[in-house]
């Protein structure tokens, strides 16, 4: 590699392209995580092929295409095509390299720094290296032009720390110069590919490089100029690469940001250019209202996380002269609030123009929300805070206006416009931690009548409830509505309590008054998942002034039980099915948003007794009937799953109550019911076994893992008094568990994170069942854990590890009690011994796991150390000899000149721990652990360290 001319002689372009070829795949290839390997295996080949060929092969690739830049190019020879495209990919690598390890998330380009190594400066260094890729774009066609601004994109990412101060203004001289030239001979931009990459460019500009160095460059008012006239025109042609428009309005937002911590004389302009830029969007998303109407084509708005990204970094560039940005939109806005009411109250009502005009008012709002947001984000005024005044007020009256045509019209656009404003007005200017006196309520109280928060609040209480009476129909403004009262009721619970709008909603929830609570056919299933966030801000707001009256509470729960009570005579009458299935699932809903907001004891006792026994036994009923519907199933499991929370101590009932049991023995009865009917359905196909078994088979094991966590009932009790409900349901988990392969407990994650948190409890509490197990059932579970180790699932990790502490420190606690011999220790160790006797039929089990954990700490990127030392110390004196064995095979592996070192760091491991002493040590050993990796790491990344794949074939 270190022979740059190893090409020169090519007999053939075609040759040299080939040869150009394999080294762009290697270069890729060296370039991508190896999971067949340690993640330290794979970065020590990585970081070799780094220092020893990487540089020799950029260079090679930059002379080879300065040659080809030195001969005329004839763009219609697609051998020299080809050959300057794979050079220009092989570049492209080079320059993509991992050089530190990090794996940068692509999905973070704006962010991405390029570590190049520092004995690459020269290159860097050289003005001739940036120019090469710059005339190399100016001179070739664009599907090529575009790799070469790809190239130059990393070349702006360079982090800084490669140049000292002068080296890096000249540097950054170099691509401002470079940019000035592309803007100013814009033809090649015409295509979206090098567009695209432009704007990456330019965003990478100031991703690297602060707006102090950017103002002292010599073409900066020039160049600012270019670019902001760039950015009007890409932004008003919407239509054209609106994914890249997301670089532009980084840039601008990170160069108005950073306004405030400029300290040279130098002039930044942003005061002229940045207003121009808010213009420019502004105007050209009103202009595409009538295009999108009119052609029929996809609406930007219906993009919401676009729109809403783009918004957050507009905010920022609007704060810059916000007076400027303030006058516009407010001349704008009465310009189209004008217009819109002139159609309302014309005779020939034009459907078409309405829709045009609802359009720009809705995006219009969003702009007000949005600016009003910003001043979260950048320092405001008094003056600031009195323009968004006037432009909040413009919004009220617009909502007034609305609901005025209510319920003949409604636009669902404009809707969920205010409804993004409001929240935004919200976060910014209501709640106790913010001053009353703001300046923006000085012009609302001239206008509307609202002199502070409070008022506020009454207007959105009173919006809330219109949308909630009035637009039932749509999903997406019912859902916004109600995520916006939800959050409005987490902070600001006293204050709402005493508005009108809440009483009435508080006594009067039900389909008559919001129809969105009914279940007549004409709703969609999808619409009944509100109203779960519906009855939980609902029931915070009753538990503020609840205190201690059961009969507030019954006539809270009147609509409820009216419901309960018709599905009660459905099934014991005609029995219509879809009527009482509907009915059941609204009421499930309903029921787990209340008990998600119950967390005191009182109130949650009021809710047991509530639904205890009349109507829980109507969803036992349910679940046994309909178990193939997990539509109906769900909504009930998670309701059950909720009730079993001991969240902030409410299930702790008084020492004469039998409720925790009661509870326990329900929730155990509805687990039995769907295992053994789930289980009837036998085989599915793939794309039906999430939906019909295992999504309900993790709710299950998410409710028995709380019901065995929550402490409040006492397990034994059910063996004492010959009750087997206990036994039941553990063995309705390890029959639903047996028909789950192992591969799916860890491909499905919400499964995988309800298994292993319950397996964990069961480890640490219920060894006795454990040990009662059959063969084959300890070695699926066992096998389970054993795969879960390695899991990238931080959770699903760590509870491996403390299910394998607990299992290990058991063994060793039963192999001491052995030790004692007397008669008393022999009969309580039993179920120990069941549990000796099978590990010692099946001893690979145990050392498997070993192998892992050490596998695990020596070579990979361990993140949770503190979790894998627990069990590992108790393999470790279980299983002694099998450790000499592996210690033994990692030394022999490795050079004569690292064994010593080795064997040193393992003797450091086992330091101060004394044998049969496992509880003692715990501690002592994880200190320990710590420095053992990172002696064994800085060993093995030496040079001459072997491949530690003999570890691995050991597992």
């Amino acid at each position: 590699m270190k022979n740059q001319g190893r090409f020169d002689t090519c007999g053939t372009v075609d040759h040299c392209t080939i040869g150009v070829m394999i080294l762009s795949e290697l270069t890729q290839e060296m370039n991508l995580v190896d999971y067949s390997r340690p993640s330290a295996k794979h970065r020590k080949i990585a970081t070799s092929f780094r220092d020893t060929f990487l540089k020799d092969i950029l260079m090679l690739a930059c002379s080879l295409l300065k040659e080809l830049l030195a001969k005329p190019l004839t763009l219609q020879d697609q051998r020299q095509q080809n050959l300057a495209m794979h050079l220009l990919k092989l570049v492209l690598n080079c320059l993509n390299f991992d050089f530190i390890g990090n794996s940068a998330d692509e999905s973070a380009d704006d962010l991405c720094t390029v570590q190049i190594p520092t004995n690459w400066r020269t290159i860097f260094l050289e003005p001739e290296t940036l120019d090469l890729f710059f005339d190399l774009y100016h001179s070739l066609p664009p599907m090529l032009s575009q790799l070469a601004l790809s190239c130059l994109v990393q070349f702006a990412s360079t982090r800084r720390s490669l140049f000292s101060n002068p080296e890096r203004a000249k540097y950054l001289g170099n691509l401002i110069k470079g940019v000035k030239q592309i803007l100013e001979n814009p033809q090649g931009l015409s295509d979206p590919g090098n567009y695209h990459e432009f704007c990456r460019f330019l965003a990478r500009l100031k991703t690297n490089y602060q707006l102090g160095e950017l103002v002292v460059v010599k073409d900066y008012p020039e160049v600012i100029q270019l670019i902001a006239n760039f950015t009007i025109t890409s932004l008003q042609h919407w239509e054209f690469a609106p994914n890249s428009v997301h670089y532009l309005l980084t840039l601008w937002q990170r160069m108005v940001a950073s306004v405030p911590f400029v300290k040279t004389a130098e002039p930044h302009l942003l005061d002229t250019y940045a207003p121009e830029i808010t213009k420019a969007y502004i105007t050209s998303r009103l202009e595409c209202v009538p295009v999108v109407v009119r052609d029929g084509l996809e609406d930007p708005l219906d993009d919401t996380a676009t729109v809403f990204q783009q918004l957050e970094q507009l905010c920022t560039v609007s704060r810059c002269e916000y007076e400027k940005t303030c006058t516009l939109l407010v001349q704008l806005f009465d310009q189209n609030a004008q217009n819109y009411q002139k159609l309302l109250h014309s005779s020939s009502r034009n459907p078409l123009e309405i829709t045009v005009q609802e359009g720009r008012l809705a995006w219009l709002v969003y702009f007000v929300g949005t600016f009003v947001g910003g001043r979260l984000t950048y320092t405001s005024t008094d003056e600031h805070d009195a323009m968004d005044g006037e432009l909040s007020c413009r919004v009220f009256q617009l909502i007034s206006l609305m609901d005025a045509q209510l319920p003949q019209s409604s636009n669902e656009k404009v809707e969920l416009a205010i409804l993004w404003f409001l929240d935004q007005f919200r976060k910014t200017y209501v709640g106790d931690q913010l001053q009353h006196t703001s300046k923006v309520y000085a012009r609302m109280s001239e206008v509307l009548g609202i002199t502070d928060d409070n008022h506020v609040l009454e207007t959105f209480m009173t919006k809330i409830v219109t949308n909630l009476k009035y637009r039932g129909r749509c999903e997406p403004v019912i859902s916004r509505t109600l995520q916006f009262l939800n959050d409005l009721s987490v902070g600001l619970l006293k204050k709402l309590v005493k508005i009108e709008a809440v009483k009435f909603m508080l006594q009067n929830h039900t389909s008559k008054h919001f129809p969105f609570l009914g279940v007549s056919d004409n709703y969609s299933l999808s619409d009944l998942r509100c109203r779960t966030v519906f009855y939980t801000a609902l029931t915070r707001l009753l538990m503020v002034d609840l205190g201690e009256d059961e009969d507030e509470f019954e006539n809270f729960m009147l609509p409820l039980t009216v419901s309960f009570e018709s599905v009660t005579r459905i099934f014991n009458g005609s029995f219509e099915q879809e009527e009482a299935k509907r009915m059941l699932m609204g009421l499930a809903r309903d029921l787990r948003g209340i008990a998600f907001a119950l967390n005191t004891k009182t109130s949650y006792t009021m809710l047991f007794h509530w639904i205890y026994p009349a109507y829980i036994s109507v969803l036992q009923r349910a679940v046994e009937l309909w178990y193939r519907e997990p539509a109906c199933t769900t909504p009930i499991l998670k309701l059950m799953a909720e009730f079993m929370q001991n969240r902030s101590q409410r299930l702790n009932f008084d020492v004469s109550s039998p409720n925790g049991i009661l509870l326990f023995r329900e929730a155990s009865k509805m687990i039995c019911t769907y295992g053994n009917q789930i289980l009837s359905l036998g085989t599915l196909s793939k794309d039906q076994v999430y939906p019909l078994k295992l999504k309900g088979i993790s709710i299950c094991y998410s409710a028995l893992k709380s019901a065995l966590c929550g402490n409040y009932v006492s397990f034994g009790v059910f063996k004492l008094y010959g009750d087997n409900h206990f036994d039941n349901v553990l063995q309705a988990f390890v029959k639903m568990l047996l028909s789950v392969s192992h591969s799916d407990l860890l491909q499905y994650r919400k499964l995988s994170q309800s298994y292993y948190p319950l397996l964990e409890c069961l480890t640490q509490d219920h060894m006795s069942f454990i040990t009662s197990l059959e063969p084959h059932v300890l070695i699926y579970i066992l096998t389970s854990i054993s795969e879960g180790l390695t899991a990238v699932d931080t959770i699903v990790s760590s509870s491996c590890c403390a299910s394998l502490d607990y299992i290990v420190t058991y063994l060793f606690k039963h192999l001491a009690k052995e030790g004692k011999k007397t008669l008393r220790c022999r009969e309580i160790s039993q179920d120990g011994q069941r549990l000796l006797h099978f590990m010692q039929q099946n001893p690979e089990v145990l050392q498997q796991m070993m192998s892992i954990l050490m596998n695990t700490i020596i070579f990979e990127d361990c993140r949770n150390q503190w979790s894998v030392s627990r069990p590992l110390l108790g393999l470790i004196l279980l299983n002694e000899k099998y450790f000499s064995e592996l210690r033994a095979t990692l030394i022999t592996s490795q050079p004569d000149n690292k064994r010593e070192v080795l064997d040193q760091c393992f003797r450091n491991l086992m330091e101060g721990v004394e044998q049969n002493l496992l509880v003692k040590n715990r501690d002592r050993f994880t200190q320990n652990m710590s420095v053992f990796r990172r002696d064994v790491a800085e060993a093995l990344r030496s040079e001459g360290a072997s491949d530690p794949s003999t570890l691995d074939m050991m597992s």
